[in-house]
């Protein structure tokens, strides 16, 4: 009989929202997802994400709606070069600004050449994504105060723009790391798997 993934459930803590993701880690990792939150303003993220046997991020494809508007962006990591494809039916950055928010922007990137660093991808908000660099560089089962820097495929929801980020992340002790980006940090929790319990300011593990 096949193995049925697991199902992991957040709620979010900054604002109203959840993330739903049923996973298959047996040999990488695959994944599909469904977020909701109504910061900037309410939609439906869902997303379905592919690593090599490494855990370095092979492919990730998005779709984001809400009232009126549906983004979608597919990246694929290929021979070390990342490409992205997007596709927009109606305006989200109409809504954006009729709900009193600047615009967004383009989805995708302009210069994939900027993503050429990257080996792991980060969905914006999203908690299962920390696992990614967590299980690739064996953090876990790594000495407290051991440091990696990584850059990383950053999406940003809802507008599913495309953008490097430097990320740091340092191994507490008891399992968990502390994540640091563009001058944010927090302590994150995680399971034995490598799976996020308590991300401070962001989500809680429900399931």
């Amino acid at each position: 009989m096949p193995t049925k993934p697991k199902s992991l459930f957040w709620n979010r803590t900054d604002v109203a929202g959840a993330d739903h993701a049923l996973v298959d880690d047996r040999r990488g990792l695959s994944a599909r997802g469904t977020a909701l939150a109504v910061d900037p303003l309410a939609f439906t993220c869902r997303y379905e994400l592919r690593t090599d046997e490494r855990w370095a991020a092979e492919g990730l494809e998005v779709s984001c709606e809400g009232e009126g508007w549906l983004r979608t962006l597919r990246l694929e990591r290929a021979a070390g070069r990342w490409r992205a494809s997007t596709a927009e039916q109606g305006d989200l950055d109409a809504a954006l600004v009729a709900a009193g928010h600047p615009a967004a922007g383009l989805p995708g990137t302009e210069e994939p050449e900027r993503l050429a660093e990257a080996v792991d991808v980060d969905l914006s908000a999203s908690p299962l994504f920390n696992t990614l660099p967590v299980r690739r560089l064996g953090l876990r089962d790594a000495a407290p105060g051991s440091t990696h820097r990584i850059v990383a495929v950053w999406v940003l929801v809802p507008s599913l723009q495309v953008i490097p980020a430097e990320q740091l992340y340092t191994v507490l002790d008891g399992g968990g790391v502390r994540f640091a980006s563009e001058g944010f940090t927090a302590d994150i929790t995680l399971d034995s798997a490598g799976y996020v319990l308590h991300y401070p300011g962001l989500a809680e593990r429900r399931g």
